[in-house]
């Protein structure tokens, strides 16, 4: 049972996370969005006002009654870290409430070295201590591969080589702020619900191609993470009998056949780039005319059309959204793509959109960030007990580290 005081704090995050997610609303529109009542979305205006997180706006164009003040963000009114870890470098940003990046950096890092939670711990300290002084809430990690829980963060991922890696107990103990640690797919996913093109249906698919391919689902406004935090690893769908050996092991996976690696591999052997050639000689290569070079793209979309169509068929979204790093060469993707996803489709499905966005490198990280945004819709507690102290810095108007 959640007590009052709980269900107030997790309230007052609701309406910021609605206001930068929906921009600027009266008191009346918050609550029914919120399903509160007036009274009640009343005192936690007031609250908010009182703390500084939000301010009174201009009126609402009045349609014969009194005009109706509006409520935004305060620019200050608070802020999360974002951490995106890969192989060789990891990617950080601090946004605002309503998702903005307010700043960014990469720095080089090695996942495989025998220091490297200290490591990781090291370099965000660097990078919080450079904060603009906006109210500190906590820290999203995402990571390529499986995570059991968000507020535990145990990470078994085989890009990294990490299995059973205790990221997040091992950074809230060096930075003492809440941690949430998610897939990276999933929190690009939580992304879009609240602040992207996701944020306008309740079902969808984020489906991404770049180093891996994978997918956060989203039905009824809610991620799906599955019984151990692993749902959307699409990239291990089995494709082809005998085919390449994947990182996970298996043979013939998806992303062993169409990933960066696999498409570079496969140029090198064709002939298409030179044997030191990367993924940007053969998206050149493509972007010039090169028939052999589109003709790949155009295999790797069709095998990703159909695996897609299965997806589809399972899950029924609304909407497929695209991203990742392999979308720049998206044109030359789509040509084997739009006939093999749309003629693999039932004809009651072939309908469903198909929205491909453009890609920042710091969109891992951002995503990352709303994991600590994101709690007020964390419906199933996977945030835990870092999700409570999310909302308690929140209500708090907290930026202190407090040892929790």
């Amino acid at each position: 049972m959640i007590r009052p005081a709980a269900r107030t704090d997790v309230n007052r995050s609701a309406v910021l996370a609605h206001l930068g997610a929906q921009g600027p609303s009266s008191r009346a529109e918050l609550a029914r969005a919120l399903g509160v009542s007036p009274a009640l979305m009343t005192q936690l205006t007031k609250e908010l006002l009182t703390d500084g997180l939000v301010v009174e706006l201009d009126h609402e164009p009045s349609q014969g009654g009194r005009p109706a003040r509006r409520i935004g963000l305060a620019q200050q009114g608070g802020s999360a870290i974002g951490v995106k870890v890969v192989a060789d470098h990891v990617a950080f940003v601090e946004v605002g409430l309503d998702g903005s990046v307010l700043r960014s950096a990469s720095e080089r890092f090695d996942a495989s070295a025998t220091t490297v939670l200290a490591d990781l711990a090291s370099l965000l300290e660097r990078f919080i201590a450079g904060s603009g002084g906006a109210r500190l809430l906590g820290v999203g990690v995402g990571v390529p591969g499986s995570v059991d829980r968000q507020g535990d963060g145990v990470v078994v991922s085989p890009q990294l080589g990490w299995n059973g890696m205790p990221l997040g107990e091992s950074l809230r103990r060096a930075l003492r702020l809440p941690v949430l640690v998610e897939n990276n797919v999933n929190a690009l996913a939580m992304a879009e619900r609240l602040y992207g093109t996701g944020r306008r249906h309740e079902s969808f698919l984020v489906v991404t191609i770049g180093t891996g391919v994978g997918a956060g689902i989203v039905v009824d406004g809610v991620v799906l993470r599955g019984a151990a935090g692993g749902a959307g690893e699409i990239g291990h769908t089995p494709v082809v009998e005998d085919g390449p050996e994947c990182m996970c092991g298996s043979r013939g996976c998806l992303e062993a056949i169409i990933g960066e690696a696999a498409l570079v591999r496969e140029a090198r052997k064709r002939g298409i780039v030179g044997g030191t050639a990367g993924m940007s000689a053969l998206r050149a290569a493509a972007d010039a005319g090169q028939a052999d070079a589109a003709a790949l793209f155009g295999e790797a979309g069709h095998l990703l059309g159909r695996a897609l169509a299965g997806v589809v068929h399972t899950l029924d979204p609304e909407l497929v959204i695209v991203l990742g790093e392999g979308t720049a060469a998206w044109p030359h993707w789509a040509l084997g793509f739009e006939p093999a996803f749309r003629s693999a489709l039932l004809p009651a499905r072939r309908g469903v959109g198909v929205a491909v966005e453009t890609w920042q490198d710091e969109g891992w990280a951002q995503g990352a960030a709303a994991l600590v945004l994101a709690t007020p819709f964390d419906a199933e507690g996977v945030a835990g007990e870092q999700g409570r102290l999310v909302r308690e810095r929140l209500a708090a108007g907290g930026a202190e580290r407090d040892g929790s």
